[in-house]
Order: structure tokens, then sequence, then C-alpha cells
């Protein structure tokens, strides 16, 4: 399908797409603060700037949408039919450095978390159930996944 708007109009849109305080991101917040859970947000000063940093707990969670960080397998993850190798490429870029991130991190003792859109969409409280249950007494690392995903609702390590 044709793009409906001029390449101007379109990267103007597109450039006004952020990554902080996005809804998954403020609903895992909230769900985090409801717990009695208090954190920092977006450390400058850790690998691959967690969306939110429990330093009590030396825990760094990123809230992934399911479209920019290519959640195969995910319903809410279509690879746009326009410019494929551009998108294809883009959103790999973004999986390799969120990868580097966590193993970077991992190896620096912290605990690391990664909470997709399609979990919250899907059941957002109890996604903050296991979310709390984990960063309270859970292993080196989570993976919260939608329950209308092809793979189990949590992957840990």
């Amino acid at each position: 399908m044709v793009d409906v708007m001029s390449v101007e109009k379109r990267s103007a849109l597109m450039s006004r797409i952020g990554g902080k305080n996005t809804a998954p991101e403020l609903k895992v917040r909230k769900l985090l603060w409801h717990a009695g859970l208090r954190y920092s947000l977006h450390a400058k000063n850790l690998p691959g700037r967690p969306d939110i940093v429990l330093s009590r707990w030396r825990v760094a969670l990123f809230v992934h949408g399911c479209f920019w960080h290519r959640h195969d397998g995910c319903l809410l993850f279509r690879l746009p039919s326009t410019r494929e190798a551009f998108w294809s490429e883009k959103l790999d870029r973004n999986r390799a450095r969120d990868a580097a991130a966590v193993n970077t991190l991992t190896a620096a003792d912290w605990r690391v978390g990664i909470v997709w859109e399609c979990a919250l969409k899907s059941d957002a409280e109890n996604t903050g159930l296991q979310l709390v249950s984990w960063i309270r007494n859970g292993s080196t690392r989570i993976e919260l996944i939608g329950i209308d995903h092809a793979v189990a609702n949590v992957a840990h390590d």
C-alpha cells in the first residue's frame, strides 16, 4: 500500500515519537508505585539507559514496545510492507543494542527485567504481580510476554 503522506510529513510525524514516558512505561511505573516500590528513571549512567531502575534491588527494567523492539511472534508486531529492508535493518539494530545492554548489565551484577507491551495489554494486573514478585525475590533475569504470544508468559534465566 502506498503511503498517503509525503515523505516530509511522514518524517516529521515519526520524529515526534518519543522513547520516554510511553503509555506502557507509565503503566509499569504505576504498578510499581502502587506496590510500594520506588525507582528512578532513564539512568544515564547504566548501559542502555534502562527505563526504570530500582537501585535497592539492583534491578534495571526495560519496557519494550512490540513494534520498535521487533517482538517476533507477537500479534502487535508487523513489519511494514513498504521499505521492508530499511525497517528490518533498523529494528534489528534496536534488538542488537538491547541485547548488548542486557549482557553488560548482567555482567555487572544487575538483575534485568524486560516487560513487553503485549504483556501489559493482555493482562496488566498479572504482569504487575509477576514483576513485583520477581523484583523482591527473583532470579537474574525475567521477560514478561503477553498471553496471546506464541511463547510462554514468563521466561527466566
